[in-house]
């Protein structure tokens, strides 16, 4: 088994589906229709859109593209993965035996992908909070007082411990920065407000020992939607907010609003669909607060004075609406906000390891953060 399809499981954490690394499979070729099908489908499809409102859609095959590199195809063509896209445990000792199998899975790989990067792990305590300090071997002199502030993704269920340090691991590798991830708690046995009561104290934690200019956080997933979120509080309770940011692919809207929601509904390889364990998986964390709360869907809140901010995600991505939508609310709220999107990319697999696409997405957040981090 090659290297991008060892990882093609890890880089699911970052997008709240950790998993067991699985060989793609063959995609079928599309086969364009010939001139008489075609005409017959025109006028059915022109028939079923004659009028305003919702969109009816043919049936289609689509096929791997073309225009990624042959590292990231194995990603895109990879199959879903059960039961991490579709978990719907019963009960809390259901979840927890789910979410320790699939965290052991992924923690069993790390080890190796710091190797190959050369990034030191310790475990730590950040402000009261557990969590872990990620070092590379060579840190340049402009990057020896910065730090980064990882939150990890996985749903608000999955990730936790070592398992939850993969994305750290990739922006100490590729971008050379010291980066501190907090573990924090997580549901069924911790649901909200404790996994952002954790973020913000592991967050002063870090502003005790460094100064903000040279502080950025980012996260993928539910991280970035904890990002935006722990933004929004530092600023109500006057903290200091850091320079910069990276919500990738935030799960910024718990609430089914967006439209990619449905045009990539089965075609994003991870989440796949919100019916999935994304429904659960919010329930459980809210925990019968309202999903529109701006802690829990920052997209609801006031964006006014956040720092400028780098937000990734890809054309088959099921949160490509979340990103868009919160780089326009970025923007119309007069914050700097650049977004890059990744070509056949599903949620979070910009971050799959060992491939240029991974390399490409870290390496432009680190240019990001270079220029906005005080030296």
């Amino acid at each position: 088994m090659n290297k991008p399809q060892r990882f093609a499981g890890v880089v699911l954490v970052l997008a709240a589906i950790a998993a067991s690394p699985v060989r793609a499979q063959p995609v079928p070729a599309a086969v364009p229709p010939a001139a008489s099908d075609f005409a017959t489908l025109e006028a059915a499809m022109g028939a079923a859109n004659a009028h305003p409102g919702a969109r009816t859609a043919p049936g289609k095959v689509i096929p791997v593209p073309d225009t990624t590199t042959p590292e990231f195809k194995a990603v895109i063509a990879a199959p879903y993965r059960v039961p991490a896209w579709n978990a719907d445990p019963k009960t809390a000792d259901e979840w927890r035996a789910l979410v320790a199998r699939l965290a052991a899975s992924v923690a069993a790989t790390l080890p190796a992908l710091r190797d190959q990067l050369g990034v030191s792990i310790r475990p730590a305590v950040i402000g009261g909070v557990k969590g872990y300090v990620l070092e590379p071997a060579d840190i340049p002199p402009e990057n020896r007082n910065r730090v980064l502030f990882n939150i990890h993704g996985g749903g608000y269920v999955y990730g936790p411990g070592e398992a939850g340090t993969l994305e750290a691991t990739l922006m100490a590798g590729y971008g050379h920065f010291k980066v501190i991830a907090v573990d924090y708690r997580m549901p069924p046995d911790a649901p909200y407000p404790a996994a952002m009561d954790d973020a913000m104290a592991a967050y002063k934690g870090v502003l005790s020992m460094t100064d903000p200019g040279h502080v950025a956080v980012f996260g993928t997933s539910t991280g970035g939607g904890m990002t935006l979120a722990l933004m929004l509080r530092a600023k109500a309770e006057n903290v200091p907010l850091p320079v910069a940011m990276a919500p990738g692919t935030p799960w910024s809207d718990l609430t089914e609003t967006g439209d990619t929601y449905k045009t990539n509904e089965w075609i994003d390889n991870v989440l796949v669909s919100y019916s999935g364990y994304l429904t659960h998986a919010a329930a459980l964390y809210a925990n019968g607060h309202d999903l529109k709360d701006p802690q829990l869907s920052p997209i609801y809140g006031d964006f006014h004075g956040l720092p400028p901010a780098i937000l990734t995600s890809g054309t088959r991505d099921l949160f490509l609406s979340n990103t868009v939508r919160t780089h326009r609310k970025l923007r119309q709220a007069g914050v700097e906000a650049s977004l890059q999107v990744f070509e056949g990319a599903s949620h979070g697999q910009y971050g799959a390891p060992n491939t240029p696409e991974a390399r490409e997405a870290f390496g432009e957040i680190a240019q990001f953060f270079d220029a906005h981090l005080a030296k």
